[in-house]
């Protein structure tokens, strides 16, 4: 069965001075303002597609990790992904970086690397990116709590 998700935007004036709101039909997070300045600036409060765009390749990516780990017999005690993605003005979406940190008890960092990897290849925001958006994985084991 398919899962279909949605956010409205309402959008007020020219690109340069506009503005909008961004509001997820889930009601996860707040409406959210976005703007043009907040593409190439990083204004202050307000987001941009690309910035929603990494929360969802991270959010994601930690999905496809954690099931990699668990197929494998080494669920992860903990993950951290932070997705960078970069947007060039007058070409687009260029890339997303991952970089991953993860405590997994069973496993050497060579282990980790070629999980992180798969999954980078995996997960379905990096799928739908492939081919147009050059994607990256950075992992790192953390020694497990005792």
């Amino acid at each position: 069965m398919a899962a279909s998700s949605s956010a409205t935007t309402v959008w007020e004036g020219g690109l340069a001075h506009g503005s909008g709101v961004t509001t997820p039909a889930s009601g996860a997070f707040p409406a959210t303002d976005v703007s043009w300045a907040s593409r190439t600036t990083r204004a202050a409060g307000k987001t941009s597609p690309e910035e929603l765009l990494a929360a969802a390749h991270a959010a994601c990516y930690c999905m496809a990790l954690s099931h990699e780990l668990g197929e494998a017999g080494t669920p992860p005690e903990r993950l951290e992904a932070t997705a960078t993605v970069e947007f060039v003005a007058g070409e687009g979406v260029t890339s997303s970086q991952i970089v991953v940190t993860g405590s997994v008890p069973g496993i050497d960092q060579a282990a980790f690397e070629a999980a992180a990897a798969s999954a980078g290849d995996g997960c379905p925001i990096s799928g739908a990116l492939q081919g147009n958006v050059a994607i990256g994985v950075e992992a790192t084991l953390q020694s497990s709590q005792p």
